[in-house]
């Protein structure tokens, strides 16, 4: 037989042979879904199945209430009407992912501590209106004390079975926030829903600027289950940097970025109260509470900020040029409210508005990077040393106000946010470049951000979506003397800073000098809200840090 013949004849051959492995394949692939499936349904069936049934009363009327893994349903009893009539019973519900606690209703007399006649449960959740969170309770009434303990006993179990929810967290309290009021802000809304959820607190009132990142230093974090910051802007920039410094620390990795160890709970008490805004879309402390005592985690990025190869802050956003110098003169009236300082600032920036010559290079944003920290793959390399100069894009030019921004930046002032286009997890920071413009005219773009849209339509106002920002003031570019003298005093003229003199920073609302090259980088830093460096680092930062 010839070669050609014996080749003929394996074709087929082994073309049946693939057709049959291909259809082993899809009868595997096949099965495997059906688990799948099945697994599924079983899970569901499971989360549904009725753990207990009885009658309690909810209000005056009598209920059939049900409980299941996931929730909690009660329907009024309604006797047989006489003529036969049928009615539907609207029946209430509540998912055990919103309940914080469960407590026993006892009747006491005056003065009783302890014991009294069992009158039924109460059940404590939260209730969502728009954005915002509320306490509410549910009262199951029923006089028999083995029938309540019972389901009290299961409920509690129920509860514990949602490992996010904190048992133990460390507090740090600002009491010089804002109008003074994050003790009472605590003490009247956030401690009765930590004792209300059995959140036991270890709590550290600040006393001076970096007091927090002094205790952050020593403490020992693996005995809490979080961290909680009661106060402004400048509290949860400090926290924010000492959790990731001590990540870096405790991980011995002064170079990579490392993941907070503990989740970060904000509780606003300062003025903006911009990062929680952002975090929980909405400026109230009750609702920030019960994210936290529910266990709601959310990732949120950050950018390092280093200058001359040093490790500066860790924070949310960056202003520098009009955001910087307006900072500036506001603190230097503290002695004002804080509305009214905020007012003097702004105006008086404004009547002496120049613009800063500088140059500008960013990197922009790869969709490759808007998978998460912990996605990323081990060992992947994200010195921005090894990128190629050409992905750097480079401006050189007159510029009113530079920010860099990895949250919206959401507070009373902007509703819509300073940095709408971006969001607190997508992996990127956004740039926003005002280049030089009439007074006229950057007033309308900033009246703008009280509004809906708009503030991004002017020519002269760009934004780009970045994993890396390069700012370099003229100052440190080498212009000569005669130059800046030859350039007059028009209202153009940039503002020219001596060599080395510092130039002023809004680093998350905290006042920032630097009189070098700064380099802003989202580093793949995310802290869970309910979002290196050696010791020498910590100790640097404490010396500059400034609390609110």
């Amino acid at each position: 037989m010839s070669e050609l013949e014996v080749e003929a004849q394996r074709e087929p051959r082994d073309s049946s042979k693939k057709k049959k492995n291909k259809k082993k394949e899809k009868r595997r692939v096949s099965e495997e879904d059906e688990e799948e499936e099945e697994e599924r349904k079983q899970e569901e069936e499971k989360g549904e199945s009725v753990l207990m049934r009885g009658i309690f009363k909810v209000g005056k009327k009598s209920h059939d209430v049900l409980l299941t893994h996931t929730r909690l349903t009660w329907t009024p009893i309604v006797p047989e009407s006489p003529t036969g009539e049928e009615s539907v019973p609207q029946a209430g519900e509540v998912l055990l992912q919103d309940v914080f606690a469960v407590k026993v209703k006892r009747r006491r007399m005056a003065g009783q501590q302890s014991g009294g006649a069992v009158l039924g449960l109460a059940l404590f959740h939260s209730r969502r209106r728009g954005r915002r969170l509320e306490e509410d309770t549910l009262h199951l009434h029923n006089a028999s004390a083995e029938h309540t303990h019972s389901w009290y006993n299961t409920l509690k179990e129920l509860l514990t079975g949602f490992s996010s929810r904190p048992r133990y967290v460390k507090v740090f309290i600002n009491p010089s926030s804002h109008k003074k009021e994050a003790v009472h802000i605590y003490r009247d809304h956030v401690a009765p829903l930590f004792k209300m959820a059995d959140v036991r607190t270890d709590i550290t009132v600040t006393d001076r600027k970096g007091h927090a990142l002094s205790v952050m230093k020593e403490c020992k974090l693996d005995e809490y289950d979080g961290v909680v910051c009661v106060g402004g802007d400048g509290s949860v920039a400090e926290l924010c940097h000492a959790l990731v410094l001590r990540a870096q620390l405790d991980a011995n990795s002064p170079e990579n970025p490392v993941r907070a160890a503990l989740p970060l709970g904000i509780i606003p008490a300062g003025s903006t109260d911009v990062v929680s805004c952002s975090v929980h879309g909405v400026r109230d402390p009750v609702t920030a509470a019960l994210h936290v005592v529910l266990g709601h985690l959310q990732q949120v990025d950050m950018c390092s900020f280093s200058s001359s190869s040093q490790l500066v802050h860790f924070g949310f956003s960056a202003m520098f040029g009009f955001g910087g110098r307006s900072l500036a003169r506001a603190e230097k009236k503290r002695w004002m409210s804080s509305s009214r300082r905020r007012e003097y600032a702004v105006v008086k920036t404004l009547a002496r508005l120049r613009p800063e010559d500088c140059q500008l290079s960013f990197l922009p944003a790869k969709s490759s990077e808007r998978s998460l920290f912990g996605q990323q793959e081990q060992g992947k390399d994200k010195e921005l040393d090894t990128e190629s100069e050409e992905s750097w894009m480079t401006n050189q030019g007159l510029y009113l106000s530079i920010s860099v921004m990895s949250i919206p930046c959401l507070s009373p002032h902007a509703p819509q946010g300073l940095a709408p286009n971006t969001s607190l997890d997508n992996g990127s920071a956004s740039l926003i470049a005002v280049g030089n413009a009439s007074r006229s005219e950057f007033i309308k773009h900033l009246k703008k951000y009280s509004s809906s849209s708009g503030q991004f339509s002017f020519p002269f106002v760009e934004t780009h979506s970045v994993s890396a920002v390069r700012i370099r003031p003229r100052s440190l570019i080498g212009w000569s003397e005669e130059e800046s003298e030859d350039e007059g005093d028009s209202k153009n003229t940039p503002i020219i800073q001596s060599e080395r003199a510092a130039l002023p920073w809004n680093i998350d609302g905290e006042l920032v000098e630097i009189a070098n090259e700064v380099l802003i980088r989202w580093d793949w830093l995310c802290f869970r809200s309910k979002t290196q460096i050696t010791s020498d680092s910590m100790d640097l930062f404490e010396k500059r840090c400034y609390v609110k």
